[in-house]
């Protein structure tokens, strides 16, 4: 009788902890996808033994632009969203990325511009997570046609006259120096891209094709690629593509996408 009961508890747990097997599974992340030609203004670069690509657009030669919703008023959501979306409009894109954090509906967390008008304000709160990191930034298209990374309270002493705009935090290099709150080589690392703009009005977009702390990340704009102002746009769900297919990063989802196509005459 003893034994009977024994092998009949056993039985019990063995089928709980089954179910509960079967009722838990830990979450299926997105295949992340590393490979393919690259666009054309961008290039492989390594640097702090972590593998880059890195694309340096003058914005005098390409068309620059900040988007998140498709013709429907829906967020496009997607890398992968985005191109079927251009393509089928017929606006081919060279790159793009995304561009800014932003909340569960897709919408951005702090200031959105496109085409001159404000999408959603400059954010100025204070709150948790890497946008509040502060100083953080805008990156910025000008109606003049020139790019600028700014800190936040700068570009809203400045007001400048936006005619695409993203912010994001933190700030990765402020006139020429690190992010104060950085650690030379931290222990928090992801794949991370994020956008710095040279003295000449190069645009530089880089992301890491492997995991990296915010510190290296930081060097790489300032040191290796000669950015006086860079700011970052976001780790882990990090995507870069190349109109037609992902270059790097996987189906994740995005908020704000900068896009760079061929100059239209």
């Amino acid at each position: 009788m003893m034994k009977t009961r024994y092998l009949a508890g056993l039985l019990t747990v063995v089928l709980v902890v089954s179910l509960a097997l079967i009722w838990w599974r830990p979450p299926v992340r997105p295949p992340i996808v590393v490979g393919g030609e690259l666009p054309g203004p961008c290039r492989n670069l390594d640097f702090d033994a972590v593998p880059y690509v890195v694309c340096e657009i003058d914005p005098r030669g390409y068309d620059v632009a900040v988007f998140l919703k498709g013709s429907g008023g829906k967020a496009f959501g997607s890398l992968e969203t985005f191109d079927k979306a251009m393509s089928a409009q017929g606006r081919p894109i060279l790159l793009a990325m995304n561009a800014g954090m932003y909340h569960e509906d897709l919408a951005p967390v702090g200031l959105l511009v496109e085409n001159g008008q404000e999408v959603a304000p400059l954010n100025l709160a204070d709150g948790a997570g890497n946008f509040f990191l502060k100083p953080n930034g805008v990156f910025m298209i000008g109606k003049d046609g020139k790019a600028a990374v700014m800190e936040t309270t700068a570009f809203a002493a400045a007001k400048p006259e936006a005619m695409f705009a993203t912010q994001s935090g933190p700030m990765l290099v402020i006139d020429g120096q690190i992010h104060p709150r950085f650690e030379e080589n931290g222990t928090s690392r992801f794949i991370r891209n994020g956008v710095g703009v040279r003295v000449n009005g190069t645009i530089v977009l880089a992301i890491s094709r492997s995991q990296v702390s915010l510190g290296s990340f930081a060097r790489l704009f300032r040191d290796a690629l000669q950015c006086p102002n860079a700011l970052f746009f976001d780790g882990a769900i990090s995507a870069l593509s190349d109109g037609s297919r992902m270059i790097v990063g996987g189906k994740f989802p995005a908020g704000p996408i900068i896009a760079v196509s061929a100059k239209r005459e």
